[in-house]
Order: structure tokens, then sequence, then C-alpha cells
């Protein structure tokens, strides 16, 4: 039997009962429109019982032993590679995923385990010098309950860098999967950790709309939410644990910039700037969404730039070898090709796709653009590539710092040193030199600045140790201490 075999999961939610009480939402395959199956919807209601279930199940698993937390994490990091054949067909066909994207998020999710089962034996605080007779010493203690709300692009990397470390340091995680990616961005989740040994209750997943994720940020139980989606819904997600005083770490959008100096490979930037803004046919938080290309390379880069968009396959990712897979669904489609379309009635030029068929959209590269093109100046979300000269690097570093976002750029060069130079005048969470702008490692502190995030980090002991526990001071002293009263 695998793990998501329909008996499972099928019209049913991940709390302590397997059940939903507002009815059920199809799972549909981008590609095809094909239902999959069904799952239940949470409510508000259903918030509230399970962040109750959770507080009190989270108590016992921080008392847990740390080896057994560790050992469950491991169990998990093993559970990815074992079910992968399963697992990766849910990605190709629930969220539209092509093979290089499904190899990668498995791997990850493999590798946030293993980092996570680290953590219970890590140190977690240190002695403090005092000027009295007494111990004193700080800890880092689990925050209490978790909100996990995570996107559809990668369900599991970007589900699971919050989950798998929450659960390692002793919290319980309540986690709303995006509703489009119900299955393998959560049921997938509570099934792994079940059969790795998690008690019931320490993790549970409630799918729903923004009614659910409110109760999720309010509820009295839970302590830190950790949400990563659009810079819109983000800054409403601050604004409202700010009015209940929760922590939110949040890991926003972005509109990342790729500078081609006159310097560079021209060859292997093509490829690099191809692969930065039609992986997963762009529908990534960190895509190469603006390309600053040195003027003197500028036609150049371009004629390569397109002969790599020609040249990529575009289809049913579950039936067929392919290099993109279809748009989420028809409202993210129309959404992208509404700013190319916005973008050539500005003057803008497109030289390769700029045309779809269903939710299979072929990867678009733009010229003739300034500033103001729609498609530069915002986040698409899709397979675009505006292509923008500059007439110097130091021109380049001023279009890429222009933006209001911060989340990653990429700099290729003949000259690294000189790129890390460069790189020192972009605000930007993530810098690459000789790279382009997608990258992700489960040891790695990753998050943006600016409209990209509010600088908290996921990846690595401390970031991580830092996102998911309190700080707690603790004093001992031998006997009572006394005072003149």
């Amino acid at each position: 039997m695998g793990l998501l075999d329909e008996d499972i999961w099928q019209g049913r939610i991940f709390t302590g009962e397997w059940t939903g009480t507002n009815g059920q939402a199809a799972v549909v395959e981008p590609a095809t429109g094909a239902e999959l199956g069904r799952v239940g919807v949470a409510t508000a209601e259903d918030v509230t019982s399970a962040a109750l279930r959770a507080a009190n199940a989270q108590r016992a698993w921080a008392a847990t032993p740390y080896q057994q937390r560790a050992a469950v994490l491991r169990r998990a990091a093993a559970l990815w590679r074992e079910h992968a054949a399963e697992l990766g067909d849910w990605l190709a066909r629930e969220s539209g995923s092509a093979q290089a994207k499904v190899e990668f998020e498995l791997h990850m999710a493999e590798q946030e385990c293993l980092e996570a089962a680290a953590l219970p034996s890590h140190p977690l605080g240190e002695v403090l010098p005092s000027e009295q007779d007494r111990l004193s010493m700080s800890r880092r203690v689990p925050a209490g309950v978790v909100t996990v709300i995570a996107p559809f692009n990668a369900p599991l990397i970007l589900s699971l860098r919050s989950v798998a470390p929450a659960l390692a340091l002793g919290n319980a995680v309540l986690l709303k999967p995006d509703p489009r990616t119900a299955v393998i961005g959560g049921v997938a989740l509570a099934r792994v950790f079940e059969e790795a040994g998690l008690p019931a209750g320490v993790l549970q997943v409630l799918p729903g709309g923004a009614e659910v994720g409110e109760a999720l940020i309010v509820d009295p139980h839970v302590r830190v939410i950790s949400f990563t989606g659009s810079t819109a819904v983000g800054r409403r997600i601050g604004e409202l644990a700010g009015r209940h005083l929760k922590r939110a770490h949040l890991e926003l959008g972005g509109n990342s910039a790729l500078l081609v100096l006159e310097d560079a490979d021209l060859e292997a930037a093509a490829s690099a700037g191809a692969w930065g803004s039609f992986f997963h046919q762009g529908q990534i938080c960190m895509v190469s969404g603006r390309h600053l290309v040195h003027e003197a390379v500028y036609e150049q880069y371009l004629d390569l730039l397109v002969a790599k968009a020609d040249a990529l396959r575009v289809g049913d990712p579950a039936r067929e070898r392919v290099d993109l897979g279809p748009i989420i669904d028809a409202t993210q489609r129309d959404r992208v090709h509404g700013l190319v379309t916005r973008s050539v009635e500005a003057g803008a030029q497109v030289l390769a796709g700029g045309r779809y068929e269903d939710l299979f959209y072929r990867p678009t590269v733009l010229a003739g653009i300034d500033l103001d093109t729609p498609a530069y100046a915002e986040e698409v979300f899709g397979p675009v590539a505006p292509v923008l000269p500059v007439r110097s690097a130091e021109h380049a570093v001023d279009l890429a710092a222009s933006s209001e976002y911060g989340l990653s750029l990429g700099i290729l060069t003949g000259d690294p040193v000189r790129g890390l130079a460069l790189a020192e005048r972009v605000p930007s969470g993530v810098v690459h030199v000789n790279d382009q702008t997608i990258s992700d490692e489960a040891n790695a502190p990753f998050g943006g600045v600016l409209a990209s995030g509010t600088g908290a980090r996921f990846g690595g002991a401390a970031a991580n140790i830092e996102a998911f526990t309190e700080t707690r001071w603790v004093t001992v002293r031998g006997g009572v201490a006394p005072y003149p009263f």
C-alpha cells in the first residue's frame, strides 16, 4: 500500500480524527483538468479544536527525549526517498512539476528532515556570568504551537523548511497547504510523519481559505506564524499577527535581477538565464525576473536566450518528457498573459513565446522594454524573461537596487571578486555570483529583505533555532536569596 492511497486520505483532512466539517474540494490536475480525488476543507471551528489538541500534544512532545525526536526526523527523511516514485508522481500531476523540479523537491524534502534531525542535540543555551552568587544561563525553549501557511509552487520544500525544524525543536505544527496542492503539500507530510512515528496531534493539516488562515493566526494557542506567499497577503498577515502579538516569519514575493556583465561567458549565461526564468514555469519567488545585460553583449545574449526558449519542451510532465509543465490554474495563466499583453501594448517586443494553449505557456523573451514595462516592473510568476540593456556594471547595480523587492540576486561575470563587490551595493537576502537567482539548500539561511520579507530566515541551525524557539533566562541558587525586607 502506498502512502497516499485514496482509501487513506480521500475526502478527509489530517486532524486527529481525520475529519473536516466544511465539505470537500476537488484535487485537480492542471495539465488535464482531471479530478484526482477530493480532500476535506477545514473551518475556523476545526482550527479551534485542532489548536487545542496541538497545545496538549506539544507538551508531551517537547518532553520527549531528544534522541527520540531526532529519530522521527531521520525516519521521515528515509521515507521521502523510499516513496520517491509515488510522491514524484503526485508532484508532477498535482503541481505540474517537470522531472527536474520533482527531483529537486524530493531531494530537498529528505535534506530538510536530515538537517532538522540534528537540531534536538544542538546546544540550546549558554552559561552567563552573574554579579550575584548564582548560576545564570539562557535557554532556548520551544515556542509552542506553530502555524505554517505554505504556497502551491514548491509544496514540499516551502512547507517542510518550517514544519521539520519546528517539530524537531519540540513544537506542534498546524499546517495550512494551498488548496490547489493539498495532497502533496499537506497530506503527504502528514502521512510521512505519521509513518515515521510522530505522535498524534503534533502535526495537523487544515486545508482551507482565508477564514481558516485568519483563524490559524489569531488562535491564542498559536505563538509563531511562518508564511510563504505573496507580499500583498504577507502584509495582511503581518498586521494581524502584530495586533495579536505573535511572531510572524514572512517569506514573500520577488522580482530578482540577473546581471550579465560584458566579461561573462555568454553561452553559459544564456543557459543560466533560461533556467532562472523558466524553471517550474517561472512560478518561483526567486525567479530571474529582470535580465540586466551590458549593452556590449546585449544582442548576442538575447539571441542565445531566444534560442534556448524556443528549444524548450512544454507539456504534461506526468506523461511526457518536458522542460516546462502547466501553469497552476487559469487565473494565474491569465495574469501572466495579461502582463505580457500589457507589455507589448507599451512597446515591448515578443522574441519568443508570448502564447499559450490551455494552461501550457511557452517560455517568453521580451525585448524593447523600459523601466515601466509591466512585465519588468512587476512580479510575473510565470515563464517570462524581460531583457534590458545597461550602459555599465554601475548602471546595472543601480537598476537592480531600485526594486521594492530584495529576495535574490545573480551576477554573471568573468571576475568573481568584482561580482562580490557589486553585490554589496544591492539590498538582497540572497546573492549568487556566477549563478542565476534560483537556489536552495537545507543548511543555508534563506529569506528576503524589503518587500520580500521581514528578515526572517529558514535553514541552518542558527536561523531555525531563532525562528522556532523562545529565549528564557534561568538562574539557580544553592539556597533562598536573602533580602532586607
